[in-house]
């Protein structure tokens, strides 16, 4: 049972690579895209956001289904969605079918997550479970490594259509790869629970509707899901869409310095993710430390895109966004988890929906509104100047403080430790 549980991991970390490719991948396409559709960067950001409000409804679904049709089911299902959807955006002739390709890319890539994370509580004890949730953030790292210098690659080699159509097939061999080997739970495999299933005798929590009463009307849910949609807003919105033109029209760099230097989110991800989740559970013992140094790094970092915008050195540029990454990023580990020891296992699917809503509501709502920013201002040839990107970036800084106050208002979920 030991060695099948990682088979399990492995399978379903490798499919959240591929929900990581398509979340970050139009930020190093995003000038190749506006080009070929023919679409400015309102419409490119609402492509980008297209990904992002589907993925963003689906959660709470997510972790309703998790916890009634089953995790398993829940994956191959939707993932074969998601196959079809990149095959839709890689053959659209139109933005408006890029978007459609997309938004059910999102549809589809939404069920992941959320039920693994189900499984994951169910074939780790729950010390192990900030762990491995780090390690599943860790691949999505993988991902978004593929989404930034390899897609360039791709893209150069066989066109960014063609390289869409591709994943969207890798997506479906993972979908069978799912459906033959995860199982919810050992008892389905006939091996005993790694842990006593909840005894809590609240019956109001067995039904749906009071499971999301329950977490809605949990004032502790509240400040976690606030820090998800501000910190996000700031991670999805610059890393995910505008960071690679901002590289492109700011400093001039090609699409491959930009696939280059984008490459440290991966590095930020496989890197940060297991980091704080060490420093959560060894060093500070305690999840809201680790919230809060993160997110006082990133009112620090969006300021520096406000007052610095066209002065980081190129090495800091590098710099720049793994920190991003591992603070932006990297700590939703610490995050889902503080959300999940709020409640009853029996209802940790239905929580982890809800509170996952946040940061893609955040992405969504972010991405085009800085595109709108953006279009305010007169481009040059096509780019978009230092000015512009400057005031942008300022919707970016107040997201970052928001994120800090939700950060402080928090609730630490071990204190029992000491």
């Amino acid at each position: 049972m030991q060695q099948y549980r990682w088979l399990i991991f492995g399978l379903l970390s490798s499919s959240y690579i591929l929900v990581y490719f398509h979340r970050l991948c139009t930020s190093v396409l995003a000038v190749d895209l506006m080009h070929d559709l023919n679409a400015s960067g309102s419409l490119i950001g609402l492509l980008g956001a297209a990904y992002f409000y589907p993925y963003a409804i689906m959660q709470l679904p997510a972790g309703l289904l998790s916890d009634s049709w089953g995790p398993r089911k829940t994956i191959t299902f939707f993932f074969t969605v998601a196959c079809l959807g990149s095959i839709i955006l890689g053959l659209a002739p139109t933005v408006t079918w890029a978007i459609i390709g997309r938004t059910v890319v999102g549809i589809g890539a939404s069920m992941l997550f959320v039920p693994t994370l189900k499984i994951l509580s169910e074939w780790f004890n729950p010390r192990e479970f900030v762990y491995m949730t780090g390690l599943l953030l860790a691949m999505g790292g993988v991902g978004s490594l593929i989404a930034a210098a390899p897609l360039v690659w791709l893209s150069n080699w066989i066109g960014w259509r063609y390289s869409f159509v591709m994943i969207g097939m890798i997506t479906l061999f993972m979908t069978v790869l799912v459906w033959v080997f995860v199982r919810n739970r050992p008892s389905d495999k006939g091996w005993p629970l790694l842990k006593a299933p909840d005894t809590e005798t609240n019956l109001l929590l067995t039904g749906i509707a009071h499971s999301i009463k329950h977490v809605l009307t949990s004032i502790w849910f509240w400040p976690v899901a606030i820090w998800f949609f501000f910190d996000f807003a700031v991670f999805f919105s610059f890393v995910g869409l505008w960071g690679g033109p901002y590289l492109m029209h700011v400093y001039g760099m090609s699409r491959s310095e930009t696939g280059r230097v984008l490459s440290m989110v991966a590095l930020g991800l496989v890197v940060g993710s297991p980091l704080l989740s060490w420093l959560s559970d060894r060093v500070f013992q305690r999840r809201k430390p680790v919230l809060l140094l993160t997110s006082i790094a990133m009112v620090i970092m969006t300021g520096l895109l406000v007052f610095a915008t066209s002065e980081i050195p190129i090495w800091g540029l590098y710099l720049f966004f793994f920190m991003i990454t591992v603070c932006g990023n990297a700590v939703g580990a610490i995050a889902f988890t503080m959300n999940k020891e709020l409640f009853p296992i029996r209802i940790a699917g239905t929580a982890t929906g809800l509170v996952n809503l946040f940061p893609f509501v955040g992405g969504a709502i972010f991405q085009p509104f800085l595109g709108y920013l953006l279009e305010r201002h007169e481009a040059i040839d096509g780019a978009y100047t230092v000015l512009a990107y400057q005031s942008a970036f300022i919707a970016l800084f107040i997201c970052a403080w928001l994120a800090l106050g939700a950060a402080f208002c928090s609730k630490e979920t071990i204190e029992s430790r000491f």
